[in-house]
This record gives structure tokens, C-alpha cells and sequence, in this order.
């Protein structure tokens, strides 16, 4: 897809107002955040921007996209720049908070509408990192894992153009320590991360 009619699916995509009318509603007006061109390297497929993310309109602009970084071993002028990093989540806006005050699921109206869109878009595009379980189950269906720890576990099973990946989120510490082998995945992550920007 040529770069105007990128620009046109992203100006298209930040428009919607979809799940301001859905059933359950959204809680808040939308805000649909993604980022990428036609010259993008590397595509990231996350879950959905939290609240931080929806009051400063920049993607991963929080605690969790220091994280993020960090795996990758970019910097934020690298990781903002959208000819290196398209960051294309299943869900655009920020779906508000559950009970217990933790993010809601993105929302189920989004990635049916856009993603197929984008997955044409991009195409061309060498590397796909998968950010959490809802992206990942969104991507790979049916070859997704029974876990997400399984599923990043194997992540060589997806080839060398995608790379599953927990969330970034401090929730997840536990799981970081825990897993060792991660670090395994870091290592490839960021080595590959270099040979393209």
C-alpha cells in the first residue's frame, strides 16, 4: 500500500467512533492512538492504551513503554520514530477501568474492524511483535498456545517475523522473575531489533 493510502486507513482509523456506540458504550469519548507510515520496519500489535496513554495521545507513553523499550534496546526518539516502529494495538482507545480498577479488555468492535485493514497495509513490513495474550490470540488463532507463557515459551515456533511477547506492565514483574528464560528472548529480540533500524 502506497504511503497516501496508509496515511488515509490511519486518519480513517483515528476518526472512529465505533465503540462510542456499541453495546456496552465506551465510558469516555474515543480516542483511537496508533502510529506507523509505509516505510516502517517493525510493526508492534499491542492490547490497548491504558489511561496515561489516552490523556497524552502517544502510544506506550508510561511505565510500561519504558519496559518496552528497554526489551527492545531503542530510545524514545527511535521507538516515536514511525519509520522504524508502526505501533498498531487490537484495540485503539483506552476501554476503561474494571472493578478492581485494573484496564478492561480492549474492546471487542476494534480489531474486527481494523486489523485485516492494517494486516494488508503492512504486509511488507519484517517484524511483528506481539504484546500480550489478546494480541496474541487476535494474530495467531488457532496457533497460539493454550498460555501466553507457552506461547512466548515457543516463540520460535512463529517464525523470524514474529515474536510473541508478555505486556510490559509492572503487573508482570512476577513473571519476569520467574521466567529465566526470557531473558533468552530479549537477547534474540533486540539483536534482530538492531539488524533492522
Amino acid at each position: 500500500m502506497s504511503q497516501a493510502k496508509l496515511d488515509i486507513l490511519l486518519r480513517d482509523i483515528r476518526a472512529c467512533t465505533f465503540c462510542e456506540t456499541a453495546s456496552p458504550p465506551l465510558p469516555h469519548k474515543a480516542r483511537p492512538i496508533c502510529i506507523g507510515t509505509s516505510k516502517s520496519k517493525i510493526r508492534i500489535i499491542g492490547q490497548a492504551p491504558g489511561n496515561l496513554v489516552n490523556i497524552s495521545g502517544k502510544p506506550f507513553d508510561d511505565p510500561s513503554g519504558v519496559r518496552l523499550r528497554e526489551w527492545l534496546g531503542v530510545d524514545e526518539a527511535q521507538f516515536y520514530n514511525a519509520d522504524l516502529f508502526a505501533i498498531t494495538p487490537t484495540g485503539f482507545c483506552f476501554p476503561g477501568y474494571d472493578k478492581n480498577k485494573g484496564d478492561l479488555p480492549p474492546r471487542k468492535e476494534c480489531a474486527p474492524l481494523w486489523q485485516d485493514k492494517l494486516d494488508a497495509a503492512m504486509a511488507g513490513i519484517p517484524l511483528t511483535l506481539l504484546v500480550g495474550g489478546y494480541a496474541q490470540k487476535w494474530v495467531l488463532g488457532k496457533d497460539a498456545k493454550r498460555t501466553l507463557t507457552d506461547t512466548v515459551k515457543h516463540w520460535r515456533d512463529y517464525g523470524p517475523n514474529t515474536i510473541p511477547l508478555p505486556h510490559p506492565s509492572w503487573r508482570n514483574n512476577g513473571w519476569i522473575k520467574k521466567h529465566d528464560w526470557f531473558a533468552d528472548v530479549i537477547e534474540h529480540l533486540q539483536e534482530r531489533v538492531a539488524s533492522l533500524i
